[in-house]
């Protein structure tokens, strides 16, 4: 256990850092700070996988869902007044997508790196990461906000607010306005997964001697 520590300890603060900053919104909504943070979860994943293997790994990501499901606990505890009525911070569909997501992706992010570990150092890191990143967010999406599920109409109620007809990135054709953040997180996680290669490569150039 001792060696995986750091790992257990990065996803963690990953995972309750996005859970706060998820709740302040910037560039008129399109993304929050949440956005920024997130996606360093596959960074944690792929560097536990390459330095101590698939098992640790998943083990680290066991973890970090845990504490995800905890953080939504608290949050649907907690009441946000807003005209006239209260509601949870955190909504039932959004708790039940982000678990849901956090983990497939995570574990798929795992097998595809195992597939991969072999090849070109960057090839496994960076793969896994565009794949689990996409899965990600077509999971969360679609669960937390897509009409075409349903949880009950107490529990739609909550993020109905989402299928409001908005410009497409704020400027294109009319869409659901979950496709737009759902685009726009896309984006950024892909835009990360490429940035993350660099401290992946130090810190795994840092680590495995020692291993």
């Amino acid at each position: 256990m001792t060696k995986i520590l750091p790992g257990v300890i990065a996803m963690a603060i990953v995972v309750v850092t996005s859970n706060i900053l998820v709740q302040f919104l910037i560039l008129d909504g399109l993304l929050t700070w949440g956005a920024f943070t997130y996606p360093l979860a596959f960074l944690v994943t792929d560097v536990m996988n390459r330095v101590y293997g698939a098992s640790t790994a998943r083990r680290v990501v066991l973890i970090g869902f845990v504490v995800g499901v905890v953080c939504s606990l608290i949050g649907s505890q907690i009441m946000i007044q807003g005209d006239g009525f209260e509601f949870p911070a955190v909504a039932l569909r959004v708790a039940i997508g982000s678990a849901t997501a956090f983990l497939v992706a995570q574990l798929i992010d795992v097998a595809i790196f195992q597939r991969l570990r072999g090849g070109t150092w960057w090839k496994a890191p960076l793969t896994s990461t565009l794949v689990g990143s996409t899965i990600d967010t077509a999971l969360f999406f679609t669960i937390a906000f897509s009409a075409t599920v349903s949880f009950g109409a107490a529990a739609d109620g909550e993020v109905s607010w989402a299928w409001d007809a908005v410009p497409f990135l704020l400027s294109g054709p009319e869409a659901p306005l979950w496709v737009t953040l759902a685009v726009a997180d896309w984006g950024v996680k892909i835009a990360i997964a490429l940035i993350a290669l660099i401290p992946f490569r130090i810190i795994i150039g840092r680590l495995q001697p020692a291993t």
